[in-house]
């Protein structure tokens, strides 16, 4: 009954939960009467999809539907995708109600209150796995039976029940969903040779001991699911998933010692729990060299005769010996390896030709390494406040199209990232900084295929999927942009700068340092301390005011002397 709830949720998005609740209902009643008579009956011979289709057809009053119902599969089946693709993002995410709202609404609705929970979760989020909906409602029913007394009543301590409890229902459907909305736009911006080479380099690190033909099944069978959840059809989304996990807990011998108590979970639980898996351990007798890659005569005969398998295959040994590498980094490894050969191999190439070869690729190595270290040297001297401030002065020059708030957003998010990596040990650091590194940039890159930035985060965003990270790292102030005109209104001098809240302060400061790079892009590390220290004077003189009056009429006077003064410091 769920699943169904989850598919009719989402190809009727203009209906109600009553009416995705009745054809659940009976998709739901005809898999019992299928199940009693060991699939007897013409009804129980239909596909699922079709069964499903045919119910939705069958609605005389949901919106929008006669075109597809006027066709024949398989295109009925698109022409609904369409639909629903269609209506992605024009319903607000998932905000949970107050302890009083949700325990009065579970007393009422008890018994269709896990449904109805799914059924919004699914409109709201039209590309999260049905699994992850699924777990997210049982832990939602959870909450309610935790917190909410057994009169309908809210407890005594349930605002401060929800407060700890809710976390575990929302966080999963935002991480889930910002992960699948990130593959989704791999897979559509770089193809499914990209989407593989990621998840070849991915499957080699968690099972370092299966083999390449194993490995490579693997792959193939994950980018096939992406792709059907990806276009929205949860049916085969949920039928690929299904039959991965079947795949990986039947052969967990051959792939991974780390997997066991993964594959005793649920179903609904399982998925969640390998993807969190540690990396099994590499094989002992694994050589650390890659000599018939990097030395052997024969390398550009066979690189010659088998092209992308060649490719992949070097992938593959190299990700399954280095486990503290992120798969980001792997890639830029591998397409090291292809364009060195593709230089050494031609006619005319000298005799050995990948001489060399792994101090090439080292180079980055270095870099990455180097990158990261430097970013956590920083973090750990300044602290989140100022070392997001860094961040701002670096992307306000290279995006000062986006807003304040959006600067602000995403830089927090990358600061949120040091604060997450810089304190693990080396052979985890990379892994984990540049894989929620990439997922802050793949924001920005939606970010500009909505509402385009600027030719250079263009082409960071578009040209290559593994270098996207050292591209962004390389752009500087972003010549195409005019600067922000001196208004009277680009730097708001009020009283709420004197609040004792540090956070709002902060976000208050933040939002004028964003807008003084946009009024001068070129500005001076000294021009910058300057007038910050200019403003710490005046914001100090103000806010000794002791009546608000008095307060804000001291920003008044001081605010345009600040500015002129600043302007001076600013032109020298």
């Amino acid at each position: 009954f769920s699943s169904a709830i989850v598919m009719f949720a989402r190809y009727a998005h203009g209906g109600t939960f009553g009416k995705a609740a009745k054809m659940a209902e009976d998709v739901t009643e005809l898999a019992r009467r299928c199940a009693a008579t060991a699939g007897d009956g013409p009804d129980c011979l239909r596909p699922l999809e079709r069964i499903f289709l045919d119910t939705l057809c069958q609605q005389e009053d949901l919106p929008g539907f006669p075109d597809c119902c006027a066709k024949r599969d398989p295109e009925r089946n698109d022409c609904f995708l369409s639909h629903q693709n269609a209506s992605r993002g024009s319903i607000a995410p998932l905000e949970l109600p107050n302890a009083e709202a949700a325990c009065k609404n579970r007393s009422q609705h008890h018994p269709h209150l896990p449904g109805h929970f799914i059924y919004e979760v699914s409109r709201q989020h039209p590309f999260l796995y049905a699994s992850t909906i699924l777990s997210v409602a049982r832990r939602y029913e959870e909450m309610l039976n935790k917190c909410c007394g057994s009169t309908g009543a809210p407890a005594p301590n349930a605002e401060e029940c929800f407060r700890r409890q809710a976390p575990k229902v929302v966080k999963p459907v935002k991480e889930d969903g910002l992960r699948q909305e990130h593959t989704c736009g791999i897979l559509k911006t770089f193809g499914e040779r990209t989407l593989k080479a990621l998840k070849l380099a991915q499957i080699s690190q968690k099972f370092p001991r299966a083999d390449f033909v194993t490995v490579t099944k693997l792959v193939v069978a994950v980018a096939d699911t992406h792709e059907a959840c990806c276009r929205g059809d949860v049916l085969d989304c949920m039928r690929h998933r299904e039959e991965i996990l079947h795949y990986v807990c039947t052969n967990q011998g051959s792939l991974s010692s780390k997997i066991k108590k993964c594959c005793e979970k649920p179903l609904l639980q399982r998925s969640e729990c390998l993807i969190n898996a540690e990396n099994d351990e590499r094989p002992a007798n694994l050589s650390p060299h890659l000599g018939e890659f990097l030395e052997d005569e024969g390398t550009c005969e066979r690189f010659a005769r088998e092209k992308d398998a060649h490719l992949a295959r070097f992938l593959y040994e190299y990700s399954r010996r280095h486990p503290e590498f992120s798969p980001q980094l792997l890639l830029r490894l591998a397409k090291g390896y292809e364009e060195l050969l593709k230089e050494r191999c031609g006619a005319g190439a000298p005799h050995g030709c990948c001489s060399g070869a792994e101090e090439e690729l080292k180079k980055h190595i270095y870099e990455t390494e180097s990158v990261m270290k430097t970013s956590c040297d920083i973090y750990k001297e300044k602290g989140d406040y100022y070392f997001q401030n860094e961040l701002l002065l670096s992307f306000t020059k290279k995006m000062p199209q986006l807003t304040p708030a959006e600067l602000i957003k995403f830089t927090k998010q990358m600061t949120a990232v040091g604060s997450k990596c810089c304190q693990l040990s080396q052979d985890k650091l990379l892994p984990c900084a540049e894989e929620n590194l990439d997922l802050v940039l793949g924001e920005i890159c939606r970010r500009h295929e909505k509402d385009p930035i600027n030719p250079g985060v263009c082409h960071c965003c578009s040209s290559s999927y593994s270098f996207r990270r050292p591209c962004m790292g390389k752009l500087e102030i972003d010549e195409t942009y005019v600067p922000l005109a001196l208004t009277p209104g680009l730097f708001p001098f009020h009283r709420d700068l004197c609040t004792p809240e540090e956070e709002q302060l902060q976000h208050r400061k933040q939002e004028m340092l964003v807008n003084l790079i946009k009024y001068k892009p070129r500005i001076r590390q000294e021009q910058l301390a300057a007038v910050t220290a200019a403003f710490a004077t005046m914001r100090e003189r103000c806010c000794q005011e002791e009546e608000e009056e008095e307060r804000q009429a001291c920003f008044a006077r001081e605010g345009p002397e600040l500015i002129k003064r600043s302007e001076k410091l600013l032109d020298a």
